[in-house]
């Protein structure tokens, strides 16, 4: 049983917004600080890539682990209504795969990064040089 009435859970959930995440400006003030330039949200591609970095045709997604279906522990469906979150969850990964496959076939390279990933310092500590690292590869690939 949910802890709130339908419409207290309503404007709740209204609340959440799927721009200017948390788990999107570390990533994004952890990019600029190593001196990479980058667009937001372009409305132009598949799914409005959260961070796009055209100089390395990357488009950056950084996804929330319970709206996107992860599998870890913010990941878990709540018990009630339970065949509606499965519904919902369902969608949107699947909404997700076909963004990240045109994006594919548009030629740009897609990182999916979790709000898990990010959430405390020692998981940022280890993943965002892996995503700067990454993206240096690529550089250095695109240079020969």
């Amino acid at each position: 049983m949910d802890i709130y009435s339908k419409k207290k859970r309503s404007e709740i959930m209204s609340k959440i917004s799927g721009k200017e995440t948390k788990p999107e400006i570390v990533v994004r003030k952890y990019l600029h600080s190593n001196g990479f330039r980058f667009r937001k949200n372009d409305k132009r591609l598949p799914g409005k890539p959260d961070i796009l970095l055209p100089k390395y045709k990357t488009a950056i997604l950084v996804h929330g682990c319970f709206w996107h279906g992860h599998e870890c522990k913010a990941g878990k469906l709540p018990e009630t209504r339970k065949e509606f979150w499965i519904n919902k969850i369902s969608s949107t990964k699947k909404r997700d795969l076909r963004n990240i496959k045109q994006l594919k076939e548009l030629g740009w390279i897609v990182i999916v990064i979790w709000q898990c990933e990010v959430k405390t310092k020692a998981n940022q500590e280890m993943r965002l040089p892996q995503l700067v690292k990454q993206l240096k590869s690529l550089q250095i690939m695109d240079l020969n």
